[in-house]
C-alpha cells in the first residue's frame, strides 16, 4: 500500500516526540493546538497505528513511535539536504556549466568574462572545450555542452541557433611585403597571387576564405592547426595569411602588419547554439546571459 507522508506531518511528529507536550510542539510548528492534533491524527491514520500514548498529564511514544522516530529524522534531513541543494543551484552557489567555443573566441574574448563569472560564482564548476565549429555543435547535440559558440548555422531540429556576432577578415603579412604599401582595405581578389599560410581544411576560417575567393584558389604553402603557429610562420616570411578580426591578438608580433580585407562575401557569422528541447540550468543561464551581454 502506498502511503503519502508530508514533511509537515513528519516535523510535527518529531516536535511532539522531542517535547512530549502538544502545546509546546504546536507552537514550534506555528499551528494552533487543534490543527496540530489533527495533523498527528492524520499521520497515525496514514501509518495505520498509534505513535503516541496520551494521558491528561503525559505524552509518550509507543513502540511503533520509537521505531518510526529514527526514520522520520532521516527523512527530514534528506529532504532538507535536497532542498538546500536545489536552492544552492538556483542561487548559483553550486552547479556546473559546460561550454564549447571556437578557439579564436576562447583565447581572446572569453577569458576575462569567464574570470568575472568565476569570481562571482566560485562554487560553479566550469568546463570549457575550445574546439572547431563542427565539434561545438556535436557537443551540444550529445549533451556534453550546455551551449556553444560556433561559426556554423545548424539545421538540426534538436538544436537552436541565434546570431551572436559577426567578424571581418584581415590579411596579415611581414613588414616590407608588397601589401605594406596599401592604404586602407585590400581587395580579396588581389591576394591569391601571394603564398598563403593557411589553417587546416577542417577550420571554418579556411572554409570562409575559400568560399569567398572561388573560383580562384589560394597559393597554399603550409596548412597548420594552430593560429599561434600560423603567426610565427608569417613572421618568418613564409607567406601571408587571412584571418578573422577576433583572432588578430595572435598576430601582435614584431614585424607583422594587418589590413582589412574587402570582399562582399567574406564575413564570419558566429552563432549561439543550444538544445531546442531543454532549458538551461540556473548556472548555465547565468553564464549565457553574461556572454550575450558582452558580445564582441
Amino acid at each position: 500500500m502506498q502511503i503519502n507522508l508530508s514533511t509537515r506531518e513528519l516535523r510535527a511528529f518529531v516536535a511532539l516526540a522531542e517535547h512530549r507536550n502538544f502545546t509546546r510542539a504546536a507552537a514550534l510548528c506555528h499551528l494552533s493546538q487543534p490543527a496540530f492534533s489533527a495533523l498527528i491524527r492524520s499521520l497515525e491514520d496514514n501509518l495505520g497505528g498509534r505513535l503516541f500514548e496520551r494521558t491528561t498529564r503525559h505524552v509518550e511514544l509507543t513502540a511503533e513511535g520509537e521505531a518510526f522516530l529514527d526514520a522520520a529524522l532521516r527523512l527530514i534531513k534528506d529532504t532538507d539536504v535536497a532542498i538546500d541543494g536545489v536552492r544552492d543551484h538556483v542561487a548559483r552557489r553550486r552547479g556546473r556549466v559546460a561550454l564549447a567555443v571556437l578557439p579564436s573566441l576562447a583565447a581572446g574574448w572569453l577569458p576575462p568574462l569567464l574570470a568575472r563569472f568565476h569570481r562571482d560564482y566560485p562554487g560553479i564548476e566550469l568546463d570549457v572545450a575550445d574546439v572547431l565549429s563542427d565539434e561545438c555543435l556535436e557537443r551540444v547535440r550529445s549533451g556534453r555542452a550546455d551551449f556553444a559558440l560556433a561559426s556554423s548555422r545548424t539545421e538540426a531540429a534538436e538544436l537552436r541557433a541565434e546570431r551572436f556576432c559577426s567578424d571581418d577578415f584581415h590579411v596579415v603579412f611581414p613588414e616590407g611585403h608588397a601589401l605594406a604599401a596599401a592604404n586602407g582595405p585590400v581587395r580579396l581578389g588581389e591576394l591569391h597571387a601571394f603564398p598563403v599560410v593557411q589553417l587546416a581544411r577542417s577550420s571554418s576560417v579556411r572554409q570562409y576564405v575559400e568560399a569567398a575567393i572561388y573560383p580562384n584558389r589560394m597559393r597554399t604553402v603550409l596548412e597548420l592547426e594552430q593560429l599561434s603557429t600560423v603567426a610565427c610562420m608569417v613572421q618568418a616570411g613564409l607567406g601571408i595569411t587571412i584571418v578573422p578580426s577576433l583572432t588578430l591578438f595572435h598576430f601582435r608580433l614584431p614585424g607583422l602588419l594587418a589590413r582589412k580585407v574587402r570582399s562582399a562575401g567574406l564575413r564570419r557569422q558566429v552563432f549561439m547554439v543550444r538544445r531546442s528541447d531543454r532549458s538551461l540550468s540556473s548556472a548555465a543561464q547565468g553564464l549565457h546571459a553574461l556572454l550575450m551581454q558582452n558580445r564582441p
